[in-house]
């Protein structure tokens, strides 16, 4: 069993940058694919990024958060990052760690909200205009 928590969302002005947190429980954190899916109100929850497992050397993301946003890991601190810079008002949504064992390749399976096994309670992040 994995517990995941969120942190660091909040109120930002757009264009403004916030770093989102999932820190990880148990001793093997490092064997997990992590990714992270947004739910803005009234739509479905949607991918947002994902790295591997280890030492996370593959990073995927969604087109619409490509060059704005960085996924990353740090398995020694059992947390995985997502540095969100040039925010813009769309990217309002709760943001959700989730963490994946059973073992994904390529974009098309770590985009898929199903392939994952554990997930965190998420972190609002409003982005005003």
């Amino acid at each position: 069993q994995v517990q995941l928590v969120e942190s660091g969302g909040g109120l930002v002005q757009a264009g403004g940058s916030l770093r989102l947190s999932c820190a990880a429980s148990g001793r093997t954190f490092s064997r997990y694919a992590m990714g992270w899916f947004r739910q803005a109100p009234g739509k479905e929850r949607e991918f947002v990024a994902a790295i591997s497992s280890w030492s996370g050397g593959d990073t995927y993301y969604a087109d619409s958060v490509k060059g704005r946003f960085t996924i990353s890991r740090n398995n020694a601190k059992n947390t995985v990052y997502l540095q969100m810079n040039s925010l813009k008002p769309e990217d309002t949504a709760v943001y959700y760690c989730a963490a994946e064992i059973s073992g994904c390749s390529g974009y098309g399976c770590y985009a898929r909200s199903d392939e994952y096994d554990y997930w965190g309670q998420g972190t609002r992040v409003t982005v005003s205009s």
